[in-house]
């Protein structure tokens, strides 16, 4: 399984403060070039292993045979800072086409210019992404009407549960509904003295994966009204998914004791991963974990299925959250239509999003794509493809000062969970006056 780095609202760094300054534009003659002709064009991600860079110099290789007159000089290993120095620079050696792990970042790459706006591209191409990409994933590719990004492979978050452990504790299926899942990590969860021989959940918010929007998927929130303000303080999806995630780290003993025993517990990409070992019975992750549990090689059997929903919301079980790859062609690039080429093949392409999904592990990126029979997989996998195609499953809206928001919501979670904020409707109140401020001043 290749390394598959964590996209969340922390992987927000300098990048924000040089996305504020790359306000390049469009140029009028980005897309005045002949893709027919003779051109070589650059492409900068950010993979990195070897096996990573294998499939996408083979994705690549693929592109070039059926454009023959198109040359790609791939670039890997680039993080946003880099892309975005490179983004506001420009230059020959800058990148025409880009590809990021971070989503969050999706509102400061359109409301800068820094990328091109692809809406036209599409539908001089016929294509249409509300028909391609599944809801939630061309949701996170777009903010206020720009589509400066488009999908390119996905992740979806499940449950990932210990079978055996199940058996001892003679839970026969994996819980549907939060209560079931509440009872299910109670049952699951053996205490030893001050620690645990096994803990049902790690339910903190400083666990593997265990962020507020990872939580808040499966209540379906609405971040923002129609007047951009937040609604952090009026969407009752925020306050229950609070509220159940304090009342199950009460339950299973306590803030201090959790995080006393999480402390002693393997790293989130290592072998010794809690849910590798057995000292976790259940875990909330991305379809990357099988991979890496199964390499681990566990003394159990791994099972896998949905998140549960509220217990209001059972019959839209089977939904999660969704984030991904993206795609995006430079504003300053002077080649926008061979560039053009090499997105729309990467990203719409069944064949070609097919094979990339299959050497890199993640979740195809259009609708098509997920459907084909030549996809190669754990049939374990086939929940996440389940997830990425449910149109109830759900993702975190774009923003003009990227995932800020989402870090000032993670940091309210931190803070209510400790018991630092005993009040959660003036935590929620307080918060949502932080982020519109926020916004505000990035405008």
């Amino acid at each position: 399984m290749p390394k598959v780095i964590r996209k969340t609202a922390f992987a927000l760094t300098a990048s924000l403060a040089l996305l504020t300054t790359a306000c390049t534009g469009q140029p009028s003659s980005g897309a005045d070039d002949d893709a027919s002709k003779e051109t070589t064009i650059n492409f900068w991600h950010a993979w990195s292993a070897p096996s990573e860079t294998k499939a996408v110099n083979a994705l690549i290789a693929g592109f070039e045979k059926a454009h023959p007159n198109i040359h790609v000089n791939v670039v890997a290993n680039m993080t946003d800072d880099k892309i975005n120095q490179a983004l506001r620079s420009g230059g020959d050696k800058a990148p025409d086409v880009i590809s990021s792990f971070t989503t969050n970042n999706v509102g400061k790459f359109c409301s800068s210019g820094a990328l091109v706006d692809l809406n036209p591209f599409f539908k001089k191409a016929g294509i249409d992404p509300d028909a391609t990409f599944p809801k939630a994933m061309n949701e996170y590719t777009q903010f206020d009407g720009n589509r400066c990004t488009v999908p390119l492979l996905g992740d979806a978050y499940g449950l990932y549960y210990n079978k055996t452990a199940f058996k001892k504790a003679g839970i026969a299926n994996p819980p549907k509904t939060w209560s079931e899942f509440e009872a299910d990590a109670k049952k699951l969860t053996i205490s030893d003295g001050d620690g645990y021989k096994q803990l049902g959940f790690m339910p903190d918010y400083h666990g593997w994966e265990t962020t507020t929007e990872h939580y808040f998927a499966q209540f379906s929130p609405t971040y923002f009204g129609k007047d951009g303000k937040s609604s952090l303080a009026t969407d009752p999806a925020f306050t229950a998914g609070f509220t159940l995630q304090k009342k199950l780290v009460d339950e299973l003993g306590g803030f201090q004791k959790l995080e006393k025993y999480r402390s002693k517990l393997g790293d989130e990409w290592g072998p010794k991963h809690p849910f590798h070992t057995g000292q976790v019975a259940m875990q909330l992750d991305g379809e990357w974990r099988l991979g890496m549990a199964l390499d681990a090689k566990p003394g159990f059997e791994i099972g896998v299925a949905p998140l549960p929903v509220p217990d209001d919301q059972a019959s839209q079980y089977g939904k999660g959250y969704i984030t991904g790859t993206i795609a995006g062609i430079a504003a300053n690039s002077k080649k926008q239509n061979a560039a053009w080429e090499l997105v729309k093949y990467m990203t719409t392409d069944t064949d070609a999003v097919v094979g990339f999904a299959n050497d890199i592990h993640n979740v195809p990126s259009t609708l098509a794509a997920l459907k084909s029979p030549k996809l190669k997989y754990d049939p374990r996998f086939k929940t996440f493809l389940d997830i990425a195609a449910n149109p109830d499953s759900t993702t975190t809206p774009a923003s003009i000062n990227g995932g800020q928001y989402l870090v000032t919501i993670q940091q309210l979670g931190y803070d209510y969970e400790s018991g630092k904020v005993k009040d959660l409707t003036s935590g929620l109140e307080s918060t949502a006056k932080q982020i519109d401020t926020d916004i505000a001043q990035a405008k």
